[in-house]
């Protein structure tokens, strides 16, 4: 039966009153009723005086019974495969559908648990799979419903989606939006009609959208999907359509970046696969539906102006619609087939590409100098094909992520392309390639949420200034277009050649044979670009050299698309490089690859960062970036104190390493000068005068223990509840956080005794910052310990502590706990370890190494993590005293401590550190950062306290902050999204609700902005 609904529906005229009324007359029970939205019936929250809520729902009077029963046969269906959804109440006489004496047909059912989540903003990739799996659970669960009642067409059923939008959209008065809308629609019919005969029917819910499911909350406090809510545009329809409504429905979550709803199609495809013909359905679908929700919502504010409700959804329906249709429907279309696996339009097709040799690329770079006799002799001279008679040699360049040509931060400049193809020019190249398909380190942009357009989809070829030369056919051809910017000929299948930046010597519909002259490469004093693109026809937009929805760059330059549009472009185009007897150098995201191949080597034990970790090959200063060029500020790696990529340190290991490495025990001046460098650092008054150099934090803890029990005659190790301080046998004795280990507690070896932390924000003692007492009390606590430790016997040897509570966030210790806690231990015969790993070498800003802080001087300091910049290297220092107990147990070597390589790593650091004045820095930018952090508290009630202090900081994530409820989940959630918008920040603490904030202490003022907001932009819109 067709049901017509092609003008809209107005909705029944029910109102709040009168719908009580009808729940006493058909169910018996007394309720206030408060409306929900509808476009075409009307629905209302029924409330008892005890509290119970259902939901009665007034049809609109052109569905017939025949539906309802449909529905009420789904819902059961539904239930059976474990879908959730509200059971449908009997009334009075025990029916399901019940007849007002007003005459209006309703229906009661449960009130389905959980939130709304239409308006619930950003969904994360995992909503958006859960999505997608609910659409697959429903169309597997309704795939054998059959019933008299689905054979209906109405406005919603997706195949008259198109005629329905013609018919709606002179009620579209925005002219421009009308005839976008409609060009829109033609072009997906025009898509879909070859592949709908195709599509397999059957029953499918037609309208599973955001709007009609519920939401509960994870831990993470993030809605997730659950039920399942009005069936009333059930009916027999395409089943992928059941996936095209709910994927439209979540892009406005994030409209600017429609391509994240294919976690939603891919997740729907992994429980309902899909075929290929419905897999190229998706997108018009998606298109269509948005086209749809558009015209129709301007046709019920035609007809019902006083709908509220539809009122209110024009905006979000709009963003649907822009949203699909952002990017041209051929690649989004080919987005999904890349992302599901299947063949793209005209693969296969039969191109042909000549069969000379092409040279290979050489192993450790994409960098070649081509032109070699080798070459000469096999007729494979490369760019000879199209440019025969280029004379000397051709330099195929690298701008790429992990060129060697752009270190030190060359890859910044603005003209660092240019400079590239400058050297090569200058050292006598005939000509500069800039291969396909290479992810561009040149285009990538710092401190920006989205990624630049870096990956080029033709082949660039520089040629050095000179006389004009003859441009010919690098294979059999048809001219298609001709022009004085280029020429596109096509080649057999599917498939087209853009010649860009020549000037044509032929004519649309020539007929061309390899070596056939067709165009000129003008005389010019200078270099002359040009760029050779293999395309699909269907990427053509008319002419050459525009490229479908592409900016056009200068005549001569290759076109550029950003890392997430690959996929598509991949398939649109092919590297000429075999035409024109190039190597072939073309890159593609292979992160998953590489962390599968991770997996089967690694053992479960061991960490790693994000549900889906980018693959980082090359890092400068305070960003790291990942191999498809996008780049990300590292607020976490203070193993690399001075930033990544450092030239004073690539320079000291690339010198020292040439000349010597060997051990210790050989006589060479770097590691007195570096170990004299060290102590010159400390306190006038630190009484310390030693170094002993090792590689690591854990091995420099290891070290400290050690001496402190040969110092003293003693085993007993005082340690801190919830610290961390390594994985060797001795430092993770002391390691107390159930963090890194959840049975810390419960398996610490009996020389080890483990006191209470001082966290004056989450330990048993609390005050306010200034409140002294705090620190005396906790500081009491230990000496009476330390007392009882000594009547069993067990006198203390060491104590040792972090000087700021790295592993808590950077909580700093209360004021005078230090000091007294020292003072108490000492007067117990013990020493005093200082764990400076994380938060020595400046970090602090205001002071070079933690413990001045409190203003203390340990026995024993131990340092790792930036005294390298990411060079192993460890060390402890103390006195000789101490140093030369640990002759009693032998004597002490470590092979890769304090080598000649390591010393002078370490010496490169602190030259910088001073050079580069970074200890000020931290001060400075740390004090900006801490404060933008305290202005969000302001606006967000997730943030509890802000801990500490320079470069060392964290963000406290919590549910309450008068009961400090840790949001554990929340934070890991937070950091998965602060990561997307392009800021790598993870979670500490012994609830790992604190972003720790800890970046290279060359972060600068503006980077630290860049944190601030797009943490701002994540509590707002969501995580």
């Amino acid at each position: 039966m067709v049901e017509q609904q092609t003008g809209g529906l107005v909705r029944p005229d029910v109102t709040a009153e009168q719908a009580a009324q009808i729940a006493l007359e058909c169910y018996g029970i007394e309720v206030t009723a408060t409306e929900l939205g509808s476009n075409q019936d009307r629905n209302f929250v029924l409330e008892a005086a005890d509290g119970a809520r259902s939901v009665l729902r007034v049809d609109n009077p052109v569905f017939a019974d025949a539906a309802r029963d449909a529905q009420h046969a789904a819902l059961e269906a539904y239930r059976t495969s474990g879908v959730a959804v509200p059971a449908v109440l009997p009334g009075l006489d025990g029916r399901l559908t019940q007849r007002s004496s007003g005459g209006h047909t309703v229906r009661r059912s449960e009130f389905a648990p959980g939130e709304p989540m239409v308006d619930a903003g950003y969904f994360a990739p995992v909503v958006l799979r859960e999505f997608g799996a609910l659409a697959a659970a429903s169309v597997n669960a309704l795939a054998s419903l059959a019933h008299p009642g689905l054979d209906r067409e109405h406005m919603w059923v997706m195949a008259v989606a198109h005629a329905e939008t013609v018919k709606l959209s002179p009620a579209i008065t925005d002219e421009a939006l009308r005839e976008r809308v409609l060009a829109a629609a033609a072009e997906a019919q025009a898509a879909l009609d070859a592949v709908a005969p195709a599509l397999p029917v059957q029953a499918i819910h037609g309208d599973l959208t955001d709007d009609n499911v519920t939401g509960v909350r994870g831990d993470d406090t993030r809605l997730h999907p659950r039920t399942v809510l009005d069936l009333g545009d059930l009916a027999y329809g395409w089943r992928v359509a059941e996936l095209a409504v709910t994927a439209s429905s979540m892009l406005h979550h994030e409209p600017d970046r429609p391509l994240r709803v294919l976690d939603t199609v891919e997740a729907f495809h992994a429980g309902a696969p899909l075929s290929a013909a419905e897999a190229r359905a998706v997108w018009p679908l998606i298109v269509l539906r948005g086209a749809v929700l558009v015209a129709s919502g301007w046709r019920q504010l035609e007809i019902d102006g006083g709908n509220d409700y539809a009122r209110e959804r024009i905006a979000g329906e709009q963003a649907i619609f822009d949203a699909a249709t952002a990017l041209p429907l051929a690649e989004m279309t080919e987005q999904v087939l890349a992302r599901l696996g299947f063949a793209g339009v005209a693969e296969g097709t039969g191109l042909r590409l000549p069969a000379t040799p092409t040279p290979a690329a050489p192993e450790d770079t994409a960098e070649a100098v081509l032109g070699s006799e080798e070459l000469r002799e096999r007729g494979a001279l490369p760019l000879r094909s199209l440019l025969p008679g280029l004379e000397g040699e051709v330099k195929v360049l690298d701008p790429g992520i992990e060129s060697c040509a752009l270190d030190a931060g060359r890859w910044l400049a603005a003209d660092a392309e240019d400079r590239l193809v400058a050297d090569a020019l200058d050292a006598g190249a005939a000509a500069a390639v800039l291969p396909y398909g290479v992810y561009r380190l040149t285009r990538t942009v710092l401190d920006a949420a989205d990624a630049a357009a870096n990956w080029p989809i033709g082949t660039e070829a520089v040629v050095a200034g000179g006389d004009a030369l003859a441009v010919t056919a690098p294979v059999a051809a048809e001219v298609a277009v001709a022009t004085e910017r280029g020429v596109l000929l096509q080649l057999g299948g599917d498939w087209c050649l853009s010649i860009d930046g020549v000037t044509a010597e032929c004519a649309a519909g020539d007929q061309v044979q390899p070596g056939t002259r067709i165009a000129s490469l003008d005389a010019a004093a200078g270099p002359r670009p040009l760029t050779v693109t293999l395309c699909r026809a269907d990427a053509i937009d008319g002419a050459a050299p525009p490229i479908l929805s592409l900016d056009v760059p200068a005549p001569g330059r290759a076109q550029l698309v950003v890392p997430e549009r690959v996929p598509a472009w991949s398939r649109f185009t092919r590297d000429p490089a075999a035409m024109l007897r190039l190597p072939g150098l073309a890159q593609r995201d292979e992160s998953a690859e590489e962390q599968a191949r991770r997996e089967r080597i690694f053992a479960s034990a061991q960490e790693r960062y994000y549900e889906r970790p980018m693959q980082i090959e090359r890092g400068w200063r305070h960003h790291l970036i990942d191999t498809t060029g996008r780049a990300y500020v590292d607020v976490v790696n203070n193993v690399t104190g001075l930033g990544h990529g450092h030239p004073g340190v690539a320079d000291a290991v690339n010198r020292q390493i040439r000349i010597l490495n060997t051990n210790s025990r050989f006589l060479y001046r770097e590691l007195a000068e570096y170990s004299e460098r060290l102590l010159a650092l400390l306190p006038e008054d630190s009484g310390l005068d030693t170094v002993l150099l090792v590689n690591s934090g854990s091995e420099a803890v290891d070290l400290a223990l050690r001496l402190a029990q040969a110092a003293t005659g003693r085993k007993t190790v005082v340690a801190l509840r919830e610290a961390y301080h390594g994985w060797t046998m001795a430092s993770d004795a002391v390691t107390t956080s159930a963090y890194d280990n959840p049975y810390a507690l419960e398996n610490r070896p009996d020389w080890i005794h483990v006191a209470d932390v001082p966290n004056r924000f989450r330990g048993s003692y609390r005050g306010e910052a200034d409140d002294r007492t705090v620190g005396e009390r906790y500081a009491a606590d230990l000496g009476r310990e330390l007392d009882a430790l000594a009547t069993e016997g067990r006198d203390v040897a060491a104590f040792i502590c972090e000087s700021v509570l790295g592993n808590a966030g950077g909580v700093l210790l209360p004021e005078g706990y230090l000091a007294e806690a020292y003072a108490r231990v000492r007067a117990a015969g013990g020493l005093c370890i200082a764990d400076e790993v994380q938060v020595g070498f400046g970090r602090m800003g205001s002071s070079f190494w933690g413990f001045e802080q409190s203003g203390v001087r340990p026995d024993l300091i131990t340092i790792a993590k930036p005294m390298g910049n990411g060079f192993p290297i460890g060390g402890v220092i103390t006195s000789k005293r101490i140093a030369d107990a640990l002759a009693t147990q032998g004597q002490f070597f470590s092979s890769a401590g304090g080598n000649p390589l390591s010393c002078r790593v370490g010496l490169a650091v602190l030259d910088a550190m001073e050079e580069e004045g970074l200890q000020r820095n931290a001060a400075v930018v740390g004090r900006r950062l801490a404060d933008g952090f305290r202005a969000l508290a302001e606006r967000h009630a997730i943030i509890g306290p802000v801990h500490g202090e320079g470069l060392y900081l964290g963000v406290e994530l919590v549910r309450d902050r008068e009961s400090m409820e840790p949001a554990k989940a929340e934070a890991s959630a937070i950091c998965e999204r602060l990561r997307e918008l392009g800021v790598i920040v993870l979670t500490t603490s012994e609830r790992s609700n604190v972003l720790k904030v800890k970046p290279p202490l060359c972060l600068t003022a503006e980077s630290a902005d860049f944190v601030v907001a797009a943490l701002d932009r994540v509590l707002s819109e969501g995580w």
